[in-house]
């Protein structure tokens, strides 16, 4: 748990940005692709995101300690260790989640967010809407799932 949320380095804040974003902005296939109002765009969307993971994981954390962890009852035990590690299996992806939006803004600041680390196509912007930290154009990524599934199978 506590990794998760070290990963936020100390209180790191988003880098200052000197795009200011409309209120209502949302990127278009009309404007340029990764123009800098739509780099900006997807920097707030990742940090908010983050934000509310670590916000989560904290809340977490917090019942864990506060919580005790034993019931009396063996049924109340078992039902409270499922509902833990449930959470916690939660909290894990959670941490891998982040490690992928920590990518994505790295990205972002080295010009690379937007476009296919396969191919180097732009990835749509509705598909970047959906899945912010996407790193493969739709094409790609069902290349290469169907890759994986034969690899698995042989």
């Amino acid at each position: 748990m506590a990794s998760v949320l070290n990963s936020d380095k100390d209180g790191e804040k988003p880098p200052k940005s000197t795009v200011t974003l409309p209120a209502d902005y949302r990127p278009s296939p009309d404007e340029e692709f990764m123009n800098p109002l739509q780099l900006e765009y997807f920097r707030q969307r990742l940090w908010d995101w983050k934000k509310q993971i670590l916000a989560e994981a904290e809340g977490t954390l917090a019942v864990l300690q506060n919580e005790p962890l034993r019931e009396p009852d063996l049924n109340d035990r078992a039902s409270s260790e499922t509902d833990w590690s449930i959470e916690l299996r939660t909290r894990d992806r959670q941490r891998k989640l982040i490690s992928k939006i920590d990518a994505a803004l790295r990205r972002i600041d080295e010009g690379e967010y937007g476009y296919c680390e396969v191919t180097g196509e732009p990835i749509s912007l509705g598909r970047l809407e959906a899945r912010p930290i996407a790193t493969m154009t739709v094409e790609a990524q069902e290349r290469h799932e169907r890759q994986e599934k034969i690899s698995r199978d042989d």
